[in-house]
């Protein structure tokens, strides 16, 4: 929203407007920090994403088509989703049913206590409008990366350097797994973190810090979340064999 604006207005809801500076942003999560000389300002309470469950209620508040403060509702439909935009694989999206447009993004994904749990940020559409397919930021992922520009002024990420790829039912029969899933290694790249690891090409990653890895998307929020130089276990499958990795993350 604030990309290649000149000056950016923040407009409260008592009516006054404050000329924000833009500390820093984050293309990758979709988020920036914004500075204003104000005091006294009111706020939301913060939740975990991470208990969100399917089916629970959630409430969206943002401007579609100018219309100030519209607040639309509905339920969450799947979380940890992968973005339908390849340049955001680190987000685990909030998928939600929740009716946004055009003009709600930034704006919060709330429990039903008032609490935020993400930021509205995208919708699937093949005409541009609302079609029941919308995608939050995980609040916890949008902190992570206000808390690293606030410190730093930029976002870094840990990196394993592999290409991963989505096992099939095809892949797994191949492979002789029971069944599909995990993070099939495609590419191992040369002197990265999960080389010194010893991961080969071929290898099916199953689990990463104990998290269970049931799908390919699964893999880069989770590693993506973890800074630069942190220490890693990676759980492998090689040739019918379970093997215990650890790893230290590149930049």
């Amino acid at each position: 929203v604030v990309d290649g604006a000149d000056r950016v207005i923040v407009h409260m809801a008592d009516h006054r407007d404050f000329t924000a500076k833009v500390i820093g942003s984050d293309a990758t999560s979709d988020i920036a920090l914004l500075k204003v000389n104000a005091t006294a300002l009111p706020y939301l309470k913060i939740a975990e994403a991470r208990t969100l469950k399917p089916g629970q209620w959630v409430v969206a508040i943002g401007s579609p088509f100018g219309l100030d403060h519209s607040v639309t509702a509905g339920i969450v439909s799947g979380i940890g989703r992968s973005s339908l935009d390849p340049g955001q694989q680190y987000v685990p999206f909030i998928q939600t049913d929740v009716p946004i447009n055009k003009g709600n993004s930034g704006g919060p994904l709330l429990n039903t206590h008032g609490e935020v749990v993400g930021i509205n940020s995208q919708i699937f559409s093949m005409s541009g409008g609302y079609m029941g397919v919308s995608f939050a930021i995980p609040i916890e992922t949008a902190m992570n990366a206000v808390t690293q520009i606030e410190t730093t002024g930029k976002v870094r990420r840990g990196v394993l350097g592999v290409r991963i790829q989505q096992v099939t039912g095809q892949i797994a029969s191949a492979m002789g797994l029971a069944r599909s899933g995990g993070a099939l290694v495609a590419e191992v790249e040369p002197g990265s973190a999960a080389a010194k690891a010893g991961v080969r090409t071929g290898d099916l990653i199953t689990a990463f810090n104990g998290a269970p890895i049931d799908s390919s998307a699964d893999l880069p929020p989770l590693v993506g979340a973890m800074v630069p130089g942190a220490r890693a276990r990676l759980q492998v499958s090689r040739d019918g064999k379970t093997l215990e990795l650890p790893v230290v993350l590149d930049d």
